[in-house]
């Protein structure tokens, strides 16, 4: 026989192995995942199993992206998160509808067309409207094969094979139809008011397409000569203040506040030395609000001025500022009394252009005023009429100046000088409206267009006397909001909002595909006409409105009687219909959606636009809930821009570490708040990524082999695995919870906190030596790997949202012919694991387990031990409560020491201690006896067992087992 002593028990011990390797190597192992789920049909696979098993209908609507470009971060973040939903609530135990979809109409596209054929020379106005429609089909197609492409690389699980665009044939006849809608309910009406207007683009913009961004304007106080008042106004002019000069040869009223102080001031002295002459004069009268005449007074260089009387300005009128340069403006200006003017800032009156502003609309309108002048042309310069100004551009709309001002602000002051009428001018930095897309400035214009109306009631069975803005309110508090700040926000945004502006003046879009009659200016009701309109572009898509004569589509009604309206719809209106074809009358789906899920800006965009047109077409929102994120920040808080070369490209993120990075960050992130994204961010969502994938590599290698005949029943199973089972149990409440309300980021931490606190470093720690050391067959050993069969079932489909890839792989490193493992639910967690009185012990096992901790620390460091298990320390435990928690516990084990005895009491003065643990001292006292040449734990009784003098009892009989099942398999055994 061989010397025992010098045997080699390696073979005897139990060390985890798995093929799963430590490095995800996930840029490389994605793309194959990917691969083996296109081919199995995934999503609808699990549908089919689904429908099988009798889950419930979910159905999430899908807010289209646009179709313009590669994926930045934020489309990352988006579909990341509607990932998360769709995954979870397949995990869930539901039927999960998700079509994705795009948008594909509008400005954007239509602007890249528009270049291309600029640099060919050509004009867009010369090329055939069906040419150039085509140009932008193909165009917004290849994008959407791109992005697809791109989201699908993401791990989005979602029916690809059947997604939506705005721009199916299908799609625009069914966007027609809704347009139809507001048509037959007379819900539609045009109206000549002010809208905002992009020269740039030459087309109206909704309120949802323009944004605000700091601009430098130039301002100007004008005086206006009284012509008709009080006699203390003789000679007096009335100043108003602008930072629009350009809408001066529009004006046709001053307003004013009657809540407003007013004065007539005189100029006594001018201030000297200035480089140039003031344009006030000395005995020169002025009329201003109390509050302002110093300021107004300062700007125009007056050195002292002194208070008249004060003024009534109700009656009285006024002369146009260039009156006395041509006569085209020698009409009266009179004052108008009106609540919008303050006297904050300015000189406590508006100048009233009507044409060129809401306000101005609004209360030249309230005086009985009807007729609304036109002064600027599509190109937003002045039409032909406009005497002194005709063909001068407010911007520059082409050339290396585009959005810049052209030369109408400085032609109307100069002027106005000439007038002598202008009293000071200077520049102000400003908060400007600007188109979203093209990020030129826009102007207020007046022009005809087609409107939705928001406050007229509606007597039909969906409304019953409601107005369109009351039924979207009432949508409102109905719909659950995710965070429920979205709710506030929204409704803010409908209450305030004008009349819906649904007409745009371009080409490529679904069109209002209707006619009206030249004579009434009202559309023609024909459910017929409709219905070969509709029957039409479903056929030959939204191009044949625009190529086909009126005749095709009116039948019997004289073409000559009627206007063919060629605006395109608002794009808001394309996809605020989606709804109404992606989820109405399509098998597996419903309606109204579920929930839904966009950025924060979206409350003003497509969550507004498709609660309106349903509210508007149906009575009620298309939506049970919406789910809002914020947007990505760099790492400092700024936001991303590639002119100042902070943009992270979610591309160059899964070339260099997968997409499963990407998707961690996102359910780290607080996604309801603006969140951040960075190398350093990346860098720890790796390392949390490393973490969680360790944790399940260890549960793949100490699970080897095992089977059903290994498992032990919950009431057999000692304290500490009975423990686990709680934790279990209360996670699994938490993570339904988090999923069902859309929380993903309360999903994950708790699920990362128990692989790092209860498993990592206290259970899989403990059980260590238990796992390798003990017989196979020992009660202890087999309770152990039933709770991590339990654990690696639970955590492979609790974290299989979020980081698919890696619980795929992880699921079929052990189980390689049970599917995939996103085919799975949620299993259900037993009540009896629930034990929150014995979940207290454990805090208690814990504290202690923490200063024997801190005292075995000391002891490394001063070399006194090499490590834990040449310890064997004494622990004082004053505190019955804390005593009493190891009862039934060996705590060596716990301790992870050779050897450790527990005594009640204070202990010895020298003891160690921590303060914020009481009543717990330890003696760190070195372990007696020889070390176990198997376990390598320090004890009296090593060499116990004469068939193996160098193990202890425990490893004896666990080397007996083993040596008797290898007998005869050529290993050298003991007799």
């Amino acid at each position: 026989m061989a010397d025992d002593a010098a045997r080699d028990y390696r073979d005897t011990v139990f060390l985890p192995e798995t093929p799963f390797p430590m490095r995800g190597g996930l840029p490389t192992k994605e793309p194959e995942i990917l691969a083996k789920w296109a081919e199995a049909d995934l999503y609808n696979a699990i549908r089919a199993k689904r429908q099988a098993d009798g889950a419930p209908l979910f159905v999430f609507h899908d807010g289209p992206p646009y179709a313009n470009g590669p994926i930045h971060i934020g489309h990352s973040l988006n579909k990341i998160l509607k990932d998360f939903i769709g995954r979870s609530r397949f995990a869930l135990g539901y039927d999960v509808d998700f079509v994705p979809g795009w948008d594909c109409h509008g400005l954007p596209i239509e602007w890249k067309i528009e270049e291309a054929y600029r640099a060919k020379g050509r004009r867009k106005d010369d090329v055939p409207v069906g040419e150039f429609r085509a140009e932008c089909r193909a165009y917004a197609a290849h994008w959407i094969e791109e992005q697809g492409r791109e989201f699908r690389r993401l791990g989005v699980l979602a029916d690809w094979e059947n997604r939506y665009s705005t721009m199916d044939y299908t799609s625009e006849a069914a966007i027609v139809a809704e347009f139809h809608r507001f048509v037959a309910s007379n819900q539609l009406y045009r109206g000549s008011k002010p809208v905002m207007w992009s020269p740039v683009e030459r087309t109206a913009l909704a309120d949802a397409e323009v944004e605000y961004h700091d601009h430098n304007s130039p301002t100007v106080w004008v005086k206006f000569p009284v012509v008709e008042g009080p006699d203390v106004a003789d000679g007096a002019s009335v100043v108003i203040w602008t930072t629009t000069p350009w809408t001066i040869p529009a004006n046709r009223a001053v307003s004013y506040n009657p809540d407003i102080a007013y004065a007539v001031y005189e100029v006594e002295a001018l201030e000297e030395g200035l480089e140039f002459a003031p344009w006030a004069k000395v005995g020169e009268r002025f009329i201003l609000a109390e509050k302002l005449a110093a300021d107004v007074f300062a700007a125009a260089k007056v050195a002292k001025f002194k208070g008249v009387d004060t003024i009534d300005c109700s009656g009285m009128e006024l002369a146009h500022p260039l009156a006395n340069l041509d006569s085209y403006y020698g009409f009266a200006v009179p004052m108008l009394s009106g609540d919008h003017v303050t006297d904050d800032a300015g000189t406590g009156f508006v100048h009233t252009a009507p044409g060129h502003g809401q306000d101005d609309y609004v209360v030249w309108l309230a005086h009985g005023h009807r007729e609304i002048p036109e002064t600027v042309d599509p190109d937003g310069a002045y039409y032909p009429h406009v005497a002194l100004f005709a063909g001068l551009k407010v911007l520059e709309t082409e050339g290396k100046k585009v959005g810049k001002f052209g030369p109408a602000n400085p032609a109307v002051m100069d002027k106005l000088i000439e007038a002598g009428n202008l009293l000071a001018r200077g520049r102000l930095e400003h908060s400007y409206p600007h188109s979203w897309r093209s990020k030129a400035p826009v102007i207020f214009r007046n022009t005809p267009q087609w409107f939705i109306r928001m406050d007229e009631p509606l007597e039909d069975a969906a409304h019953a006397g409601r107005t369109l803005r009351e039924t979207a309110l009432e949508g409102i508090e109905s719909t659950a909001f995710y965070p429920d700040a979205g709710r506030n926000r929204i409704r803010g945004m409908v209450e305030s909002r004008p009349d819906w502006l649904i007409s745009r003046q371009r080409a490529w879009g679904a069109p209002l595909a209707m006619f009206v009659d030249k004579e009434t200016g009202q559309p023609l009701h024909d459910a017929d006409v409709n219905e070969r309109i509709v029957t039409l572009i479903r056929a030959e898509g939204a191009d044949a409105w625009f190529t086909r004569p009126s005749g095709d589509f009116l039948g019997n009604h004289d073409p000559e009687r009627y206007e063919k309206i060629e605006d395109i719809l608002d794009v808001w209106f394309d996809s605020g219909s989606t709804h109404a074809f992606t989820l109405e009358n399509r098998p597996n789906s419903h309606w109204p959606a579920d929930v839904c899920l966009e950025g924060s800006d979206q409350h003003r965009g497509w969550f507004q636009s498709s609660l309106l047109e349903s509210c508007g077409s149906r009575g009620r929102p298309s939506y049970k809930a919406l789910v809002t994120h914020g947007f990505t920040m760099d790492e400092q808080g700024q936001k991303m821009s590639k002119s100042i070369g902070n943009t992270i490209e979610p591309q160059t993120i899964i070339k260099e570490s997968g997409a499963e990075i990407l998707r961690l960050w996102a359910a780290v992130v607080d996604y309801s708040e603006d969140q951040r994204i960075g190398k350093t961010i990346l860098a720890t969502t790796t390392d949390a990524y490393r973490k969680l994938r360790n944790t399940v590599r260890y549960l793949l290698g100490a699970l080897a082999d095992f089977d059903d005949a290994e498992r032990v029943a919950f009431a057999d199973m000692p304290a500490l695995e009975r423990h686990i089972l709680h934790r279990l149990a209360v996670l699994d409440v938490q993570v339904r919870h988090a999923y069902e309300t859309y929380a993903f980021q309360e999903a994950l931490k708790p699920i990362l906190d128990f692989c790092q606190a209860d498993l990592s470093t206290f259970f899989f720690d403990v059980r260590k030596d238990c796992l390798y050391c003990d017989r196979p067959d020992s009660l202890k050993r087999r309770a152990y790997r039933t709770v991590l069969d339990l654990v690696f079932e639970r955590l492979t489909i609790w974290l299989a949202p979020l980081t698919p890839f890696t619980m795929e792989e992880a699921w079929l490193t052990r189980f390689p012919e049970a599917g995939s493992n996103c085919l799975r639910v949620f299993p259900e967690t037993p009540a009896d694991w629930r034990d929150e009185a014995a979940a207290g012990r454990w805090e208690k096992v814990l504290k202690v387990i923490g200063v024997v901790t801190g005292a075995l620390e000391i002891e490394r460091r001063e070399k006194r031990i090499g490590g834990a298990l040449e310890a064997a320390p004494v622990v004082h435990i004053a505190d019955a409560d804390l005593l009493a928690a190891f009862e039934g516990l060996d705590p060596a084990e716990f301790f992870r020491t050779s050897q450790a005895t527990l005594l009640a009491g204070e202990g010895p003065a020298g003891a160690f201690r921590q303060d914020e643990v009481k009543g717990v001292a330890v003696e760190p006292h070195k372990a007696q006896g020889r070390k176990c040449a198997r376990s390598w734990r320090i004890l009296p009784e090593v060499g116990g067992d004469s068939r193996y003098p160098d193990l202890s009892l425990r490893d004896a009989d666990a080397v007996a087992w083993w040596d008797a099942r290898h007998a005869g398999a050529g290993q050298e055994t003991v007799a």
